[in-house]
C-alpha cells in the first residue's frame, strides 16, 4: 500500500467516525489527537488530513479515488464498517454513508454485505462469556472471584488484546473492544452488579475510552505501521508501530480492568474525576508492565485463530 492509498483509507475511517452527525466536541478532539499521534509516528501530514475531512474539503468520492487496489478498497470498507458499528446499531446516516462508500469503491454488494454482517455481529456481541473462551484464555467465570482470579482475568484479557494487534488480519481489531466490554461485565458481575451494554459504554466514555475513536486509532496504527504487509490476511511484519499498537491495546485493557475493579468494589460510588485520574495513572503503569509480558503476547499471537476468536466473541 502506497502513501496515497494509506491516506485515502485513513480519510475514509475519519469520515466514518463523523458519519452519524452526532460527533461532540470531545469526539472531534479525540480524533484530532489520534491524527496528531499517527502523523508524528509516520511522518504523514495527518492533522491536515483530519482538517480536510472535518471541513469536508475531501468527500467520499475523492477519498475512494485515492485507493486504487482491490485489496485497499476492501480494507477501506472493512475499516469504515468497523468504525460505524463501534458504538452500536447503525444510524440511518451511517447506513447512507456506507452505501455511498460501497458505490464509490466499486465494491460488490455480496462482499460489502458480508463485511457489514461481521462487524455488526461484533458490535452486538453478547456480554456473557462463552465456555469456549473461558476455557482457552481465562479462568472459569464465577460470580465471586478472589483477588488473584481478578488479577489473572484482567491480565489474560490484556495479553489477548495485545496479541490481536500483532496479527495481520484487519478484522482482528474488531474483537478488542467487545473483549474489553466482556471483561468489565465480568468484573461488575463478580461484585454483584448486572450490567447492560449501555452502562458499560458510559463507563468507558467516562474514562475517555471512546469506542469510535479507539477503532480509528487501532486501524490507523495498522496502516501507518506497515503491519498489513499483505492486505488479504497474509503474514505482516513486526514493525515498531505494531508493537506500539500492541502496547496500546494491552495497556488500555489492563488499566480499564483495574479501574473497573476498584469502581465496582466501591459500589460504583467513585466520581467521574476520580475515575479519569485513576485510569490515567494506571495507564502509565500498564505501559511499563506490557514490556514484561511482551514475550507472552507474541507467543499468544502465534497461536491465535482470529476467525475462531471472532466467532466466540460474537456468541
Amino acid at each position: 500500500m502506497n502513501e496515497q492509498e494509506r491516506d485515502g483509507v485513513l480519510a475514509i475511517a475519519m469520515m466514518a467516525a463523523f458519519a452519524d452527525g452526532n460527533n461532540t466536541d470531545q469526539e472531534r478532539a479525540e480524533i484530532r489527537r489520534i491524527a496528531d499521534a499517527l502523523g508524528a509516528e509516520s511522518g504523514a501530514n495527518m492533522p491536515l488530513l483530519y482538517q480536510n475531512v472535518l471541513l469536508k474539503k475531501v468527500g467520499v468520492a475523492d477519498a475512494a479515488a485515492m485507493v486504487t487496489s482491490g485489496e485497499g478498497r476492501a480494507l477501506a470498507y472493512e475499516f469504515a464498517a468497523g468504525v460505524c458499528n463501534a458504538d452500536g446499531a447503525l444510524s440511518p446516516a451511517e447506513i447512507a454513508f456506507l452505501a455511498s462508500l460501497q458505490s464509490a469503491l466499486g465494491l460488490a454488494a455480496s462482499r460489502a454485505g458480508e463485511v457489514l454482517k461481521q462487524s455488526a455481529a461484533m458490535a452486538a456481541a453478547p456480554l456473557l462469556t462463552s465456555e469456549s473462551i473461558s476455557a482457552s484464555v481465562e479462568p472459569k467465570f464465577a460470580s465471586t472471584m478472589t483477588e488473584a482470579e481478578l488479577d489473572k482475568m484482567i491480565l489474560n484479557y490484556s495479553i489477548l488484546n495485545g496479541a490481536l494487534e500483532l496479527l495481520p488480519q484487519s478484522l482482528a481489531s474488531m474483537a478488542i473492544i467487545p473483549l474489553q466490554m466482556k471483561m468489565v461485565y465480568r468484573i461488575g458481575k463478580s461484585h454483584g452488579f448486572e450490567l447492560d451494554k449501555g452502562h458499560i459504554k458510559d463507563f468507558l466514555a467516562t474514562l475517555g475510552v471512546g469506542l469510535t475513536s479507539q477503532y480509528v486509532e487501532q486501524f490507523g496504527r495498522r496502516l501507518v505501521g506497515g503491519l498489513l504487509g499483505k492486505l488479504a490476511g497474509g503474514v505482516g511484519r513486526m514493525a515498531g508501530s505494531a508493537v506500539t499498537g500492541s502496547a496500546f491495546s494491552f495497556a488500555t485493557t489492563y488499566a480499564l480492568g483495574q479501574v473497573a475493579r476498584r469502581y465496582y468494589a466501591n459500589g460504583r460510588s467513585l466520581s467521574a474525576d476520580t475515575l479519569k485520574s485513576s485510569f490515567s495513572g494506571m495507564l502509565g503503569e500498564a505501559k511499563q508492565l506490557q514490556t514484561r509480558y511482551l514475550p507472552e503476547i507474541r507467543q499468544k499471537a502465534s497461536t491465535i485463530d482470529v476467525t475462531q476468536v471472532m466467532k466466540e466473541v460474537a456468541g
